[in-house]
């Protein structure tokens, strides 16, 4: 059994789910730094990972959850030069112990983004 999990609080697309939670475990679509408008935050990878953790808050929070409850992560960017300030600015969101993390270098993402970031959470 699944159900989707959604909120006007975050970007989302017609033809995806922003979650969807089966058994307990939460999995959210990847989020790139747009705003919900669409508009991408442009600036520093901080100010792009902030909007991409806000988007995922929201989300999760719609899903009865919220960032304590990550298990994984997985990272994609367009340029391995961003991961310095990427990982200086990722353990803030969390608590110790950091969910599991995966980082993947792509040639491109949706909408022009530089960083996408997709979550496993559990409630």
């Amino acid at each position: 059994m699944k159900n989707q999990a959604s909120t006007p609080n975050a970007p989302g697309a017609p033809f995806l789910s922003q979650a969807i939670i089966s058994n307990d475990t939460i999995y959210v679509s990847g989020q790139i730094h747009n705003k919900v408008d669409g508009t991408l935050v442009e600036g520093s990878v901080k100010e792009k990972l902030d909007q991409i953790m806000q988007n995922i808050s929201a989300i999760l929070e719609a899903a009865e959850a919220d960032l304590d409850s990550i298990l994984k992560v997985v990272i994609y960017v367009t340029d391995m030069a961003q991961m310095p300030e990427l990982n200086e600015a990722y353990p803030t969101y969390f608590n110790k112990p950091f969910p599991v993390r995966e980082a993947v270098c792509v040639q491109a993402l949706p909408l022009g983004a530089t960083i996408e970031v997709s979550v496993i959470a559990v409630k």
